[in-house]
């Protein structure tokens, strides 16, 4: 099961931070089970939703140079309030250094302005094709699909602030 835990993106300067919203809804499925008399979104999820969040900054900063953004490492992550149904976790990440292909991130999630998750994260990026040895079609094809989500994300913004973070990706990516 995959879970798309941003609903948009709300702002994103290159290679600076990224504001984007999940907006919970009691359909979403794991709410059946966590829990059913009080329906909270998981931890891990909000922890996905700022890694998503963190995923997009450092794929639009490289211009979608790389296939794979993987998260290493997670620090002190922080817990302090619950995102219910109705709610809408706003995500914020900002690049706070950057060393070869690793990225180090300030993560935290609002609602309502009051704070619900915060940490670092740790971020690896990297082509396939130089790691696992895969055709490089492969990761031409991924890049492909990210920008297109990518645009999906952000199609609520200026159409000339998304022209500038990322080029059409259908006349710049070769499938």
């Amino acid at each position: 099961m995959r879970f798309s835990q941003l609903d948009r993106i709300t702002s994103l300067e290159k290679g600076v931070s990224i504001s984007a919203v999940k907006c919970l809804s009691l359909s979403e499925e794991y709410l059946e089970d966590h829990f059913p008399r009080f329906p909270v979104m998981p931890g891990v999820l909000m922890v996905e939703s700022l890694f998503q969040a963190s995923m997009w900054l450092v794929r639009a900063s490289h211009d979608f140079k790389y296939s794979s953004v993987v998260l290493r490492e997670t620090k002190s992550m922080k817990f302090q309030d619950f995102v219910q149904p109705g709610d809408s976790l706003v995500v914020n990440a900002t690049i706070k250094s950057v060393k070869d292909s690793i990225t180090n991130l300030k993560v935290s999630g609002t609602v309502n302005d009051r704070s619900a998750v915060s940490g670092r994260m740790i971020v690896d990026t990297y082509n396939l094709e130089e790691r696992e040895g895969v055709d490089a079609a492969i990761d031409r094809y991924m890049n492909h699909k990210f920008r297109l989500n990518f645009r999906r994300l952000c199609n609520q913004l200026d159409s000339r602030k998304l022209s500038s973070m990322v080029a059409d990706p259908l006349a710049s990516t070769t499938i």
